[in-house]
């Protein structure tokens, strides 16, 4: 039996709603930890930042040929050189602005 298209625009509603309040818990969730990090406290442009971001997501998601499952020596290398990048990165930004 097929769905009427109103059930379907409600589920989708609600299914956006869910969507949105997940965001919400992630973002609050990675602010906190940008937070204690010191990332407050830098001045870099947020195109610069979220860039950091994307490559510190592909670590740990095993895009760059790391993978996160693997040996545990690895995965904590593949921390700290993330941190590290970041740090380094952070640093040029706020140098750079003024």
């Amino acid at each position: 039996m097929k769905k009427p298209t109103s059930k379907i625009r409600n589920e989708i509603a609600k299914l956006q709603e869910q969507l949105k309040a997940a965001e919400t818990r992630d973002a609050e969730r990675i602010g906190r930890i940008a937070l204690k990090a010191g990332l407050g406290d830098i001045k870099i442009e947020e195109a610069e930042l979220q860039a950091v971001f994307e490559s510190l997501a592909k670590r740990f998601r095993g895009d760059q040929g790391n993978a996160t499952g693997g040996k545990k020596g690895n995965g904590e290398a593949s921390a700290g050189a993330s941190t590290a990048a970041l740090a380094s990165g952070a640093a040029q930004g706020s140098n750079g602005e003024a």
